[in-house]
């Protein structure tokens, strides 16, 4: 069901106020001087805050429509995903070296391709793709070498969208607008918005998982924060560079206490927890209490879920070795376990990143994730999963179509940032296989046709999900947030 804020009834301002003091139940136990004032001091100003509060005659109450809660719950409209894989490349794969074949660049080889090509750093001639591309499948969708596994398998089930924009050629920016809807501001990653709006389906388990190996260097947390949101819908950060369950998930075993005394300590916290906010309102506490309980719930089940060697060899085999091929395949065990969105990170160590020995470097990756990634949707539709499961695949923006250049002005083999036009692609839940969307220019720079801002994307997401991305809301200081701010549009051409 939709999510809407919680009101009074209308009423002058301080009958509101006084009616939203009651509704927090404020009566305590005798108290100290110090915990009079300071209770004093925000009763008052509750009586300011009902009248900056009003909206329409309403009086927001100071707790949002959710809790923070984790049950399972029902979108806007039956939606035709329940849950999401999101392969993140971090540091910006080249799209006219995966996904965007400009057969110009060998023409115009060593030439410059003019001056209005602004990148962040200087920039030469033209440089072609020193992968081959050729057709695959019914659709004769255009792929290069560095995905011929997953577009030999699985193209005439993709959904490629080669108009991508975005907004600064910058890797934190464009790294926080890719995952959270905005550039500038902290804001919730969208898989806590995601969170948010359906919940899970396993309490024992975290609702939003974030793998990356090693971690970021830069503000890991920022891109699968909750920001403003309940700290329940905050991604869990798993460090896949390891096996042992103690080491994948910070502080998941008590070192010291059984099983036994751990409950009856959480349940003594409780009950002290629940006397604290009886006169309170602090959904912080809330989000702790809730992390106490899923941590201790989970070292039974996040043992089990956790644990490949459970896979059949030949299931083990089909994804491969190497740490992206276990976490993708973890990925798989979470999802089908009731994990609501999945974030697999590659290039954390050794990014996309490549304005130097792009070739090499590339071939690389690609090499680490393109057979897990085929295994996956070949997993994922043995298992009946595909249909409902929605897969995104793509980084925070693409590279030049030319060469960039040394600080004496020699060419590196690389490419620089672009923000102008990129790709990525669709899958599963509700897309429409075999199809392509929007195009960039003759030399892959600048988006041309049908351009495609990160709000459009997120916003066709949704849609899978069953949600209309202007009405899954959160009130905070006195505004509506969505994931997609004042922004975006669903692209239906892409939609069953």
């Amino acid at each position: 069901m939709p999510l809407k804020r919680l009101a009074v009834r209308k009423s002058p301002s301080w009958c509101n106020a006084i009616e939203l003091l009651r509704q927090t139940n404020l009566t305590a136990p005798p108290m100290n001087r110090r915990s009079l004032l300071t209770r004093s001091a925000l009763g008052l100003g509750a009586l300011g805050l009902a009248q900056v509060l009003q909206d329409d005659g309403r009086v927001v109450a100071a707790e949002a429509a959710t809790d923070g809660s984790l049950i399972a719950r029902s979108p806007h409209f039956p939606p035709r995903a329940k849950r999401v894989i999101h392969f993140f490349l971090n540091g910006g794969p080249s799209h006219v070296d995966t996904f965007d074949n400009k057969p110009l660049l060998a023409k115009y080889t060593g030439q410059p391709l003019g001056d209005n090509l602004r990148t962040e750093r200087k920039t030469g001639a033209a440089m072609p793709s020193p992968f081959k591309f050729r057709q695959y499948g019914q659709s004769g969708i255009e792929v290069s070498e560095l995905f011929a596994k997953t577009a030999s398998q699985h193209i005439d089930d993709i959904a490629v969208i080669r108009s991508m924009y975005a907004q600064v050629p910058n890797h934190e920016p464009s790294l926080m607008l890719m995952n959270c809807g905005d550039s500038v501001q902290s804001r919730p990653s969208m898989g806590a918005w995601i969170l948010y709006g359906l919940g899970t389906e396993n309490q024992n388990l975290p609702g939003f998982v974030a793998m990356c190996p090693n971690g970021l260097p830069i503000k890991d947390n920022e891109n699968w924060q909750s920001a403003f949101l309940p700290g329940a819908y905050q991604g869990t950060y798993i460090d896949t560079q390891h096996n042992e369950l103690s080491k994948l998930i910070e502080n998941i075993e008590h070192p010291q206490i059984a099983t036994d005394a751990q409950r009856r300590q959480l349940n003594l916290l409780a009950r002290l927890n629940a006397e604290h906010r009886a006169a309170r309102i602090d959904r912080r506490l809330d989000a702790r209490i809730q992390s106490f309980e899923l941590a201790f719930r989970m070292q039974q089940d996040a043992a089990e879920a956790f644990d490949v060697s459970h896979e059949p060899e030949h299931i083990q085999t089909m994804y491969g070795e190497g740490v992206h091929a276990r976490q993708t395949l973890i990925a798989r065990r979470l999802l089908e376990r009731g994990v609501r969105y999945v974030q697999l990170w590659h290039g954390a160590g050794q990014p996309w990143d490549n304005h130097a020995g792009l070739e090499a470097a590339h071939r690389n990756l690609a090499g680490e994730i393109d057979q897990p990634i085929a295994a996956l949707m070949t997993d994922l539709k043995q298992r009946g999963m595909f249909e409902d499961t929605l897969i995104l695949w793509g980084g925070e923006f693409g590279r030049t179509p030319t060469v960039e250049l040394s600080g004496d002005g020699k060419p590196q083999s690389g490419r620089d940032h672009n923000h102008w036009g990129f790709s990525v692609w669709l899958a599963g839940g509700g897309i429409k296989g075999g199809t392509t969307y929007g195009t960039t220019d003759d030399i892959g720079f600048k988006a041309a046709d049908n351009p495609v801002s990160v709000h459009d994307l997120h916003a066709t997401m949704l849609h899978c999900l069953g949600f209309d991305h202007k009405q899954l809301t959160f009130r905070y200081a006195g505004r509506d947030f969505r994931l997609t701010d004042v922004h975006g549009e669903v692209i239906r051409d892409i939609l069953m």
